[in-house]
């Protein structure tokens, strides 16, 4: 990544989110955005897996919904796209088979209501269905957000659960900035083995 001034710099969690699944996701390939927000995950993940591949993208909120519409459609991808208006602890009510790859980016929606955020109990959920339907070798990316009410709580919720896993089944790691005010996110990687 670089800076303004052109240098390089450390990427930010959802940067190094995106850096991850490019390493896991191509043409053909199928994706789950658990928290599809404004569409800017959707996008990516629609945009890698290309014409061939499907992307299912959960979100609870209907504005979150029509923003994510909007932005798959001006990017010429929404026909590969299944937009589910339900909350992501309902995932394994949405899909089968393997997927490549599920991204979460948690907290609220950026210019919504910040009283409507994620709850550790169906992020927890969520990510126990994600597991059981990720492919070998593909990779869920949590993006957490303790710096808002309720954030700190669900970060270290998600951090403990993820830190729990089988080693013999799954790889997990953890990146964040250790010295940054105002608790920025960090990322939770999980890789199916």
């Amino acid at each position: 990544m670089e800076s303004r001034s052109g240098k390089p710099r450390l990427p930010r969690a959802t940067e190094l989110a995106h850096r991850f699944v490019t390493e896991c996701l191509g043409p053909g390939d199928r994706a789950i955005d658990a928290t599809a927000g404004n569409g800017h995950d959707t996008l990516f993940l629609a945009e890698l897996v290309g014409p061939e591949g499907k992307v299912v993208a959960f979100d609870v909120q209907p504005e979150a919904i029509e923003a994510t519409r909007a932005r798959l459609e001006a990017g010429g991808v929404a026909d590969r796209v299944r937009l589910v208006r339900e909350c992501h602890s309902r995932l394994a009510d949405s899909i089968e088979g393997e997927w490549n790859a599920v991204m979460f980016n948690l907290g609220y929606l950026p210019g919504g209501d910040k009283a409507t955020i994620t709850r550790p109990e169906t992020t927890l959920a969520a990510m126990e269905a994600a597991l059981k339907v990720l492919a070998p070798r593909g990779r869920m990316m949590v993006v957490v957000y303790p710096g808002h009410p309720g954030g700190e709580v669900e970060a270290e919720m998600v951090e403990r659960w993820a830190a729990e896993l089988d080693q013999a089944r799954f790889s997990v790691a953890s990146y964040g900035f250790l010295n940054q005010t105002n608790s920025p996110p960090r990322l939770v990687v999980i890789e199916k083995r």
